[in-house]
């Protein structure tokens, strides 16, 4: 038997491929290390797609047990959004100067830590804070943790292969948060929410060391300070805005003044970088089609299908009487068609190309959504809700695998922290941007099925304009030099 080299590779080096990598390449085929590597990376990532979910269910419970206001009830999933969304694209840059394995061994140990002390908390305070820790520790792994995927397969099957499984284990682990949360509050408490995540964290910190090799320059680059606080303080100011606008409305003072700042903030963003000798992001990846369009269309994925849930959500309880276990069991298809869309899309990608993935899989959501129109008011029409949040489900995750091979195509590994950390800003903004701006929708109209249908009209039209975007923008082929 041949022993697999998990030894470190040398400080200041990227990781040579050895003959099995070789050979991988060649045949298309994951030797050993691959797959070790892909396990602790798709648990780690798994475990954070349940954190997203699983505590929307306890909520109330919890509001209960440590006294929060009704006002500051939401504030456990803002804090965790602003600091989550905020800090990715910095966390992205930093592992790519520090090392990649070392941010991500470091944000699992914050996970943990902080997973503990919320499920121990005994106030507001404190559960705020930890909630605050899991966003950071969130915004810290998600995007090292892709930069290692995309860092350790070579761009191409086996690539799309790997983020086929990542995309159809994050939706999976949506799912799976949603129904979990239900299951662990009603039968034991809601601190096992925060509970199941140190086991898991702990695990990977004793599994990754051994397995994953670290990568970072040679020679470490300054930070570009003024391109961090410009992007973080934009990126930190728009999660806030659109997540007030859901509860305030969209005339809000606060609301304004936060995207006003957002806007002022970002829109600099580029001028800042072109002054840096060192800057967070390139202008020339700033101005690459296949960043600019893979994540536009990553965005509207994110936030027309998880705005979609929220959707639906009212239509099953508020329209139809579900109960709230009777509607998350509902969208149990609506993670069965994302998890089969994760799976089938690599060999798509691999026998068309991801810009065809962004059309079709674009389409078939547009498609799918449409359909919801009809629903109306009665349980009869039950049956297209199952159907068409499945079929949208498949195209959705086709789009949003197509949106991860396109966005960190053509990049060098010194780079894909980078990339992956622009991607995860894209899915974690978009996350944010859907519920209220569907929300805003919904109240246009006189009665609730009306103004449900209206924002699923709307969502349609937006996925299908995305679609056609890429079609329109995007060169054929992998490669793209930016112009």
């Amino acid at each position: 038997m041949v022993a697999l080299d998990v030894s470190p590779a040398p400080s200041g080096t990227e990781p040579a491929p050895g003959p099995a990598r070789k050979d991988a390449r060649e045949d298309g085929r994951m030797d050993g290390r691959m797959r070790l590597v892909l396990v602790v990376l798709l648990v780690a990532q798994f475990m954070l797609a349940v954190d997203f979910s699983i505590l929307n269910v306890a909520l109330p419970v919890i509001g209960e047990g440590l006294g929060f206001t009704l006002g500051g009830l939401q504030w456990i999933g803002t804090a965790f959004a602003l600091a989550a969304a905020g800090f990715t694209l910095l966390f992205g840059r930093v592992a790519d100067l520090v090392g990649r394995r070392r941010i991500f061994l470091g944000g699992m140990a914050v996970l943990g830590v902080a997973s503990l002390a919320g499920g121990l908390a005994t106030g507001p305070e404190m559960l705020m804070g930890a909630r605050v820790a899991q966003g950071l520790a969130t915004a810290a792994v998600t995007p090292a943790g892709l930069s290692l995927l995309t860092s350790a397969f070579p761009e191409g099957p086996l690539r799309d292969r790997a983020l086929g499984l990542n995309g159809a284990l994050m939706s999976a682990g949506f799912t799976t948060g949603a129904v979990l949360g239900g299951v662990l509050t009603d039968l034991l408490s809601w601190r096992w929410a925060f509970f199941v995540n140190v086991p898991v964290a702990l695990a990977v910190l004793l599994v990754a060391p051994a397995v994953i090799k670290e990568s970072r320059p040679a020679v470490r680059p300054r930070l570009d300070v003024p391109g961090a606080v410009t992007v973080t303080g934009g990126l930190l100011a728009l999660v806030y805005g659109l997540t007030a606008a859901g509860e305030d409305g969209w005339t809000a003072p606060a609301v304004l003044v936060a995207l006003a700042a957002a806007a002022v903030l970002l829109t600099a963003f580029p001028f800042v970088e072109r002054r840096s000798s060192a800057p967070l992001v390139p202008v020339r990846v700033l101005r690459r089609r296949t960043v600019v369009w893979g994540n536009l269309a990553g965005l509207v994925a994110f936030a027309t299908e998880t705005s979609l849930v929220f959707l639906m959500t009212l239509h099953l309880q508020d329209v139809l009487g579900f109960s709230p276990l009777a509607a998350g069991l509902s969208f149990g298809v609506l993670g069965a068609g994302t998890v089969l869309g994760g799976l089938f899309a690599p060999r798509f990608i691999g026998r068309f190309s991801a810009r065809t993935a962004l059309v079709a899989g674009g389409a078939l959501q547009a498609v799918a959504t449409l359909s919801l129109t009809a629903l109306g008011d009665e349980r009869s029409m039950y049956g297209l809700l199952l159907a068409g949040t499945f079929a949208g489900g498949v195209g959705n995750m086709l789009a949003i695998v197509g949106f991860m091979v396109t966005a960190t195509s053509g990049l060098p590994d010194s780079e894909q922290g980078m990339a992956t950390g622009i991607a995860t800003m894209t899915q974690q903004v978009g996350i944010t941007l859907g519920a209220p701006v569907m929300s805003a929708v919904v109240v246009t109209a006189t009665t609730l099925p009306g103004g449900i249908a209206r924002a699923v009209l709307v969502n349609a039209a937006l996925v299908l304009a995305a679609a056609l975007a890429s079609a329109l923008f995007l060169r054929r082929g992998p490669q793209q030099d930016g112009r």
